[in-house]
């Protein structure tokens, strides 16, 4: 098992690019993760790595050895999902990633529940607002709210997702409450953005009598993380348009108040991402059921 781990090792620290980071995404310190590389050099008889002060990058014989190890790591992740799908009890590590508001609100809970009643699995989760790949990230299930482009993956949807756009008291009584979408692009109106490298072209799509109508909206604040957004609204410096799970209690609470409810957004979808040759796999068949048994964007 040492090579194995050893080879997971030298897998992760190609494509995460540093001993640190491959270590740390397997759990590991540098110290031990460096070993592994180290070993598997002495074991092969070549360097795999360049190194230099600032920087880790494989060598030819190391990118060679890349391409086998990664189908070499799959074959066996493949033949012991077989093995498994025998007795059809989930067991091993489940690596999930989530958008920041739907991971720590609606998936975040559910994991420990779902590791109580499958005792032999785990559950690795990150969260992010940003698109990630799942594929070079090594990664088992991608939930997302959205739309997503990527047809090489299997998409399971688990349910619409309502949103809702909304400010607090305080902006409202200050800037106005908007009547008509037109009243967004006024100068007058400043909407919370979400926004991060290489995001795609920003507007808000709303639901009129004349079907969906597009706003290229504009703000003076925005960031990659939808939950700075909230707390931006919240402290009464814009308007933002977010899952309605996502600010449900604040609605609730009235600390923030929906607008344009004849108009509101459309609903999006709240769903999943996995790679094909992950469906025979019973852990990640039975964490994506017990997701969708038990989770609620409904807000």
């Amino acid at each position: 098992m040492s090579y194995l781990e050893s080879l997971r090792v030298f897998t992760r620290v190609v494509e995460l690019g540093s001993i640190t980071s491959g270590g740390r995404d397997l759990r590991l310190t540098p110290a031990v993760a460096s070993k592994r590389i180290k070993e598997l050099e002495k074991h092969l008889g070549v360097r795999l790595f360049n190194r230099t002060t600032r920087s880790l990058t494989p060598t030819e014989v190391g990118k060679v050895f890349y391409d086998y190890a990664v189908k070499a790591l799959e074959s066996i992740e493949d033949a012991e999902a077989a093995v498994a799908s025998f007795s059809d009890t989930p067991r091993g590590v489940i690596r999930v990633t989530a958008p920041l508001g739907a991971g720590r609100r609606i998936i975040a809970p559910l994991v420990p529940r779902f590791v109580e009643k499958f005792p032999a699995t785990e559950v690795h989760m990150r969260l992010s607002d940003r698109k990630v790949d799942i594929l070079s990230d090594g990664l088992d299930v991608a939930f997302f709210i959205g739309t997503p482009q990527d047809s090489n993956l299997k998409l399971r949807k688990i349910s619409d997702c309502p949103r809702v756009l909304c400010a607090a008291p305080e902006y409202l009584e200050k800037h106005g409450t908007p009547r008509t979408p037109d009243d967004l692009l006024s100068d007058e109106h400043n909407c919370l953005l979400l926004r991060y490298p290489r995001s795609p072209e920003y507007y808000w799509v709303l639901q009129t009598p004349a079907g969906p109508r597009k706003l290229q909206v504009s703000g003076k604040m925005d960031a990659d993380h939808g939950d700075v957004l909230t707390d931006w609204a919240l402290s009464g410096y814009g308007i933002v348009n977010k899952p309605r799970f996502d600010v449900a209690q604040h609605l609730e609470s009235g600390r923030l108040v929906e607008i344009l409810k004849d108009t509101p957004p459309p609903p999006t979808i709240f769903g999943c991402l996995y790679p094909h040759r992950r469906l025979q796999d019973p852990k990640i068949r039975h964490f994506v059921d017990f997701v969708i048994s038990n989770a609620d964007v409904a807000g």
